[in-house]
């Protein structure tokens, strides 16, 4: 009789693996790994990153992916930037997305990464490498070039104009600057006067304005390579007296910013879409991962905001990726 029930249990357990092996688990059923990326910003500053985290989250959540979001103190912190990288391959993440502060410094950190089979989107900012899945960025150049035509365009195509730079080794701000560069030098009767690092502060931005507004007292516009370069730019030309005189022609936007543009302090923006960068990092990177071909280039879109079109449904919606604050009337 016992014999008979071991015999009945063992046939039943053989029956049960027979079935177990031949079905298919379900999509997110258990034992399916979730993916965990790292985002890494140059640093959680301003609005642009603020806007970026979110597009990132919101990829995440739709893919069904666990997010760690890092960023430096500042964007000039990149020995931080570097430790943080390291930290996310020690832990083991699936795949990271990195906005470089360096064009050259981050180079080793997320070559050791794909070496050690993890995947790496960048982002926002190039790297001096062909080891990253795909880079997922603003056309810098062409948004340079635009400022470049803007200003010159109030300014009338003669005059004093002044460059104020992001920092050292950022190839996104560095292409940028050389947009502007290349196109106002073919505008024989204006002058590049000055070109001033800000080193990524508003307040070291308003420093160097209020030294190039002194030793150009006739200076008739400003184009800045960033958001806190333009902040600074704003808040120097009002200190000197200047606000409306001296145009300035910004990059990104904020609340700052598009208040500065309805009072005519600022004339104009060019305005990536941080948001669309954050969220197309993500999906590149897991579309990778689950062995897609993806592009070893994206760009993302880019506007010029001036007041006359400002409250267009098209630079609205443009405006949304940096949140409701950037629509402050």
């Amino acid at each position: 009789m016992v014999r008979r029930l071991m015999g009945v249990v063992v046939v039943a357990m053989l029956a049960s693996l027979w079935l177990g092996c031949g079905q298919e688990k379900e999509p997110g059923a258990e034992g399916k790994k979730k993916l965990t990326f790292a985002v890494i910003p140059k640093a959680d500053v301003f609005t642009f990153w603020p806007t970026v985290r979110k597009g990132a989250e919101a990829a995440c959540n739709e893919l069904g992916i666990e997010m760690i979001w890092r960023g430096a103190k500042n964007e000039t912190s990149y020995k931080d930037e570097i430790e943080i990288v390291q930290t996310m391959v020690s832990r083991g993440v699936d795949g990271i997305v990195l906005a470089p502060q360096s064009a050259t410094a981050l180079v080793k950190v997320v070559e050791d990464a794909a070496a050690k089979g993890i995947p790496v989107v960048i982002i926002d900012s190039g790297l001096n490498s062909d080891k990253q899945v795909s880079f997922v960025a603003t056309d810098n150049y062409k948004g340079g070039v635009m400022g470049a035509e803007r200003l010159a365009e109030i300014i009338g195509k003669k005059g004093k104009v002044a460059l104020v730079k992001n920092i050292p080794g950022s190839a996104s701000t560095e292409a940028r600057e050389k947009g502007f560069r290349d196109t106002i030098a073919k505008y024989p009767d204006i002058e590049l006067v000055a070109e001033q690092y800000a080193m990524g502060t508003p307040t070291k931005a308003n420093e160097v304005v209020t030294t190039v507004l002194e030793a150009h007292r006739d200076l008739a516009g400003i184009f800045t390579a960033n958001e806190p370069g333009a902040i600074g730019a704003l808040n120097a030309v009002r200190n000197a007296g200047l606000a409306g005189k001296v145009k300035i022609v910004g990059f990104d936007a904020s609340p700052t910013l598009i208040k500065g543009i309805r009072e005519g302090t600022l004339d104009s923006t060019v305005v990536q879409n941080p948001y669309e960068m954050g969220y197309l990092g993500v999906k590149t990177l897991h579309d990778h991962i689950q062995g897609k071909e993806v592009p070893k280039v994206i760009r993302t879109s880019l506007r010029l905001v001036t007041r006359e079109n400002l409250d267009t449904p098209e630079i609205q919606k443009h405006l949304e990726a940096y949140g409701a604050a950037a629509k402050a009337q």
